[in-house]
């Protein structure tokens, strides 16, 4: 595992300090019930309604939605995207812009799951909506022989490492998978140490309920039982999944999240950002663009040099 500071410039630095003054004013993401992400939800698809999406195709894999964004040409690979949103707001819409990047950047197809969300689902529908899309695009017709990389945000990082773990069931299709690219995932559904640590300064989660908001995601289960796997990740077995990019920042509560499950996963290479916060990737920073541009470099890395079996 090779653990690295992200190289950033004295400029870069000074400008995601001034972004995080603007962050502290900023009311914290909390998962307190289910009224408030209802609503968040709900302002989300109007905002949406207004913008000008771009040309996607839905398709299902059994029940579960679809979105799909191809490339010009004939793609290299196919990129299954898992959006994140503390796994009870968020669409595969919001991340648009995201898989645009990869698409024209990578020349990919992006697949990306509307998984339902947690505000009507227990968190072990979430594993499975995205385990069926993962089947369903290993399966199709129209990506076979293509390598595929699955990309995970938050949320969506626990739930593309247990997508991962998951398909170990399945080591034929989990050869298909040539990498893993990860965002400040959430691996332990008790918490890692820099979770309970998390103090009142913290920016954009509310830290100091991170713990409670975990146990409200499972209710009903002792913290062993959180602990299984796939359900925490962090405690599953690596052995045989593809390498792993990580991002994290230095000051996002789920820093060791990142951190462990990197020193577990073979072949993982993990950059720590510093300066920045949970959700760094959308703030309008050089940094963030310079970290989405290395992982699309990585992407393709991976597809060029990834070797099928028939």
């Amino acid at each position: 595992m090779a653990h690295n500071l992200w190289p950033a410039s004295d400029v870069e630095l000074a400008e995601m300090r001034r972004f995080n003054k603007k962050l502290a004013w900023m009311p914290r993401f909390k998962i307190r019930n289910r009224v408030t992400p209802r609503l968040i939800q709900a302002l989300l698809r109007v905002s949406q309604k207004l913008k000008n999406a771009p040309a996607a195709e839905v398709q299902h894999a059994g029940s579960v939605p679809l979105r799909i964004l191809r490339p010009s040409g004939k793609p290299k690979g196919v990129v299954l995207d898992i959006h994140g949103g503390g796994w009870v707001i968020g669409n595969a819409q919001m991340d648009d812009e995201l898989n645009l990047g990869m698409v024209n950047a990578c020349d990919v197809a992006v697949v990306s799951v509307d998984y339902r969300l947690a505000v009507d689902t227990p968190v072990e529908g979430l594993l499975q909506d995205c385990l069926t899309a993962a089947h369903w695009l290993l399966n199709a017709d129209e990506f076979a022989g293509l390598p595929v990389i699955i990309v995970g945000e938050s949320a969506g990082g626990h739930l593309a490492a247990a997508t991962l773990l998951a398909l170990k069931q399945s080591p034929e299709l989990l050869k298909r998978v040539s990498g893993a690219l990860l965002y400040y995932g959430v691996y332990d559904l008790t918490g890692t140490p820099s979770v309970r640590a998390a103090g009142p300064d913290t920016l954009l989660l509310d830290g100091p309920g991170m713990v409670d908001a975990l146990r409200l995601l499972t209710p009903g289960l002792s913290d062993d039982e959180r602990r299984q796997p796939p359900l925490s990740p962090l405690y599953g077995d690596f052995a045989g999944l593809p390498p792993a990019l990580m991002f994290v920042g230095e000051l996002d509560p789920l820093k060791d999240d990142t951190l462990l499950i990197a020193e577990r996963w073979p072949g993982a290479q993990v950059y720590q950002v510093p300066e920045a916060a949970h959700g760094f990737i959308h703030f309008p920073v050089g940094m963030a663009k310079s970290v989405l541009a290395h992982g699309r470099e990585w992407i393709t890395h991976q597809l060029s040099g990834a070797i099928l079996n028939p």
